[in-house]
Parts: C-alpha cells; sequence; structure tokens
C-alpha cells in the first residue's frame, strides 16, 4: 500500500463516524469498499466529489473499490437529508441518468489497473434487485429488520414527526434496498467496507446489521462531514444553479471561477478535501496564505488542482487565462483568438448586451455612433465625446479615440465586441 487509508482521512478532516475495527481491518488486508450513487441526473455535480476522491484514495492505497450506480434504488429516491418525497423517475431517464453517471465516474476511478482482487468495478443494483419479487424481499430481506430499528432512524424519524409531508412506504423501504445492497456485494464480491456522507450513516448501518443477520458476517462502516461553505450557504450551488463536472452544464470557466472565488476560511478546508497534494504542501500553503491572504495563493492553487483533476491541463490553462481578462489592461487580437464565443459569455455573464447587425460595421463605424446609436452603451454622443476626452473608452480592452473606425476586423469569436467606459462599466456587442 502506498499510504494508510484512514490516516489520510484523517489529516484531511474526513472521517466523521467509523466503525470499530475498520481501521484495524485496512491495516491488514485489501479491502474491497464501495460508495453509491444515485442517479437522479444524467452527470455529477461537484456535491459528488468527495464520493469520487474517496474511492481515488480507497485504490490509491492499495484497496479495491466499487463505485455502485443506484438503478434500482434510484427508482425509490432516499429521504436522507429530504423535508419532501422525490418525483419517481421513468425508466428511460433513469438509464439516461445511470449511463451519464458511469461515463463521469470513469474519468476518476481506474477500472482497468491491476488483477481480479484489487481492480475497481462498476455495478449497477437494478442487476440483482430487478428479479426480486415482493414476496422474496419481505422473507428474505425485511424479516431480518424490525420496524422498531427502522423507525429510530434519523432520515425517518424527522419525516415521520412532521418535517415535510411525511413519508411513503416506498421511501420507508429505501434503507432496506440500499442494505440488502451490501449484503449482495459482501457475499457476491467480499465487500467489508461501505462509505458515505455523514448523512448516510443510518443506512449505512442497516446494511452492516442485515450482513450481521442474514449472513453472519462482520462488515464495516465509514462517513464523511458534509461539505458546508462557512457563510452558511449550500455547498455547490451559485446563483446560476450546480456545478456540474461536465462541460456541457457548466464551462471550464464557471467551474474554475466558483474555486477561485472560495472564502480563506474554505480554501483552507478544501485545499485538504479536494486535492491530493500531501499534508506538508498543504501546510505550508496555508501558511503562506496567511502571510498575505490579499495573494489568494491557497485559491489558485485549489482552482489550479481541481480544475486539472476533473477536466485537464490544457482547459485549466485556457480557463486561467480567460478569468485574467478582466484584469489587463490590454488584450491583443492573438490572446482573444485563444477563446470562443461560449468562454467569453461566460466571461462576461450578466454584462449588459445589444445586437447589432453585421453589415452596420461592413464599412467601419465611428465611436459616437457604435456606442451611442447602434447599441446605447452611453446614453447621447456627448456622453461620448465627453468619454473620449477622458481617454476613458476602450474596445476588446484597447483604448480608442476619436479617430478609431470600429470595422468587422475587430470582432473577437468571430461576433462580439466588449466595449469599456474606465475599468469595471462593460458592454457586449453581439454581431450578427
Amino acid at each position: 500500500m502506498t499510504y494508510n487509508f484512514a490516516e489520510e482521512l484523517r489529516w484531511r478532516g474526513m472521517i466523521h463516524d467509523i466503525m470499530p475495527g475498520t481501521e484495524e481491518l485496512l491495516e491488514k488486508e485489501v479491502v474491497t469498499g464501495y460508495i453509491g450513487f444515485d442517479p437522479t441526473a444524467d452527470s455529477l455535480h461537484i456535491g459528488s466529489m468527495v464520493q469520487i476522491i474517496l474511492l481515488m484514495h480507497l485504490q490509491r492505497s492499495g484497496h479495491r473499490p466499487i463505485a455502485l450506480v443506484g438503478g434500482a434504488t434510484g427508482m425509490i429516491g432516499d429521504p436522507s437529508g429530504k423535508s419532501d418525497e422525490r418525483n419517481l423517475l421513468t425508466q428511460d431517464i433513469l438509464d439516461k441518468n445511470i449511463a451519464g453517471v458511469q461515463s463521469v465516474l470513469s474519468r476518476f476511478i481506474d477500472f482497468e489497473k491491476g488483477d481480479d482482487a484489487t481492480r475497481a468495478v462498476l455495478v449497477n443494483n437494478y442487476d440483482w434487485m430487478k428479479n426480486f419479487s415482493l414476496i422474496d424481499f419481505a422473507r428474505d430481506v425485511g424479516k431480518h429488520i424490525t420496524v422498531n430499528y427502522m423507525m429510530a432512524k434519523d432520515s425517518v424519524k424527522k419525516r415521520v414527526q412532521g418535517e415535510g409531508e411525511g413519508m411513503s412506504f416506498t421511501e420507508f423501504t429505501y434503507q432496506l434496498f440500499q442494505g440488502y445492497d451490501y449484503v449482495h456485494l459482501y457475499e457476491h464480491m467480499g465487500c467489508k467496507l461501505q462509505i458515505g456522507g455523514s448523512d448516510q450513516w443510518g443506512n449505512i448501518t442497516t446494511g452492516t446489521e442485515l450482513v450481521r443477520r442474514k449472513l453472519g458476517g462482520k462488515a464495516y462502516a465509514l462517513t464523511t462531514p458534509l461539505v458546508t461553505k462557512a457563510d452558511g450557504t449550500k455547498f455547490g450551488k451559485t446563483e446560476s444553479g450546480n456545478i456540474w463536472l461536465d462541460t456541457d452544464k457548466t464551462s471550464v470557466y464557471k467551474f474554475f471561477q466558483f474555486w477561485i472565488n472560495a472564502t480563506d476560511e474554505d480554501a483552507v478546508n478544501w485545499i485538504k478535501i479536494f486535492t491530493f497534494l500531501d499534508q506538508q504542501t498543504c501546510e505550508s500553503l496555508i501558511e503562506e496564505h496567511a502571510k498575505d491572504p490579499g495573494y489568494r495563493v491557497l485559491q489558485k492553487r485549489l482552482a489550479e488542482e481541481v480544475t486539472v483533476m476533473v477536466h485537464g491541463r490544457e482547459a485549466y490553462e485556457v480557463a486561467l487565462k480567460a478569468s485574467q481578462i478582466l484584469f489587463s489592461k490590454t488584450v491583443t487580437p492573438e490572446q482573444w483568438s485563444e477563446f470562443n464565443q461560449e468562454t467569453l459569455l461566460d466571461i462576461f455573464e450578466g454584462v449588459p448586451q445589444a445586437e447589432v447587425a453585421k453589415d452596420a460595421l461592413k464599412d467601419g463605424v465611428d465611436p459616437v455612433t457604435l456606442m451611442a446609436d447602434l447599441t446605447s452603451f452611453l446614453p447621447s454622443n456627448s456622453e461620448v465625446r465627453r468619454a473620449l476626452k477622458e481617454n476613458s473608452l476602450s474596445v476588446n480592452k484597447n483604448k480608442i479615440n476619436a479617430e478609431t473606425v470600429i470595422t468587422t476586423d475587430d470582432l473577437i469569436a468571430d461576433n462580439m465586441l466588449l466595449l469599456q467606459r474606465g475599468k469595471r462599466n462593460y458592454f457586449l456587442v453581439l454581431v450578427k
């Protein structure tokens, strides 16, 4: 083993609960451990990154990870942390979601490396649940767990005691379904460890109890703290929604920006949780950041490490250059050519926009006509002239004067112009 799995998680602050004997098991043998992913969408967002990274740590420390996609449990919906019942997904949507989740996981977990005893495995619990009749499930699984035991779980207790609209029998059975996953993986794949977020402790321990009562075996559990933001808002959420791990849902630039904009307090925690930098490097970065927080050394390294891990070095370099545009005094045509329209729209998201016909620029246009008549960037011709005298106007980050003529040759990404007055007053012209 390259490093001790539990010790690695502990210094990173990634252990919330751990069942007695788990560390001893991990030290004495190669352990097969699993984490479940619900296919509630056709991709995963950064809320799932902790679980993905845990599987990566498990594999890197010499153990065998199983990534379970809940094709069966996804039909029911996990009540943990929910105050209302989820809408049930159709089979077509589930199939699409499962394929998307599997595609994301395969980017991070190596399912080819190692021999049969250590190679990572991707499984779908629908494969062993689809032929279970209700009678068989009630007789072979349900009889081992009492209703009293199930009612004592926080995920059930909160809902039954009045949070939301109560709980249906469908959701009530969820912990039995998840518990049976552990039984199946224990029996057929030698899986002795389940890992999850701290909100999953109840479901996980139902699984360990089922393994004990049904198979007479000993199974183990480990949970991690739920990642939160220092300001109390939900991790992974922004004003525009979730931060996804696929570029068709969240651009690399927006992904990069999420991490670069982390608060100092969050960055101290996240550099340990979301990167594979060693303890000495993390502590050195935290110490360096404390000496000069304004330089944002932690946020810069965090954004680099996570963006490279998820999207690759080349995509990170483009995102870094894009973020620097906002702070650059001048940008050359060659520099603009590195960015496509999507990236530029992300950079200037929220900036006022106007559309202008391409023919209007064909023979060239002066600043007054462009900024007042065609776009209303500035309210009047006289205001444009005043700004020109102040030398405060720019097109595509380059200063202009009253003699400047703007043509289609000035377009960036083939159909855009960036107008600017002063340092922060931007306006985007979309040329159609």
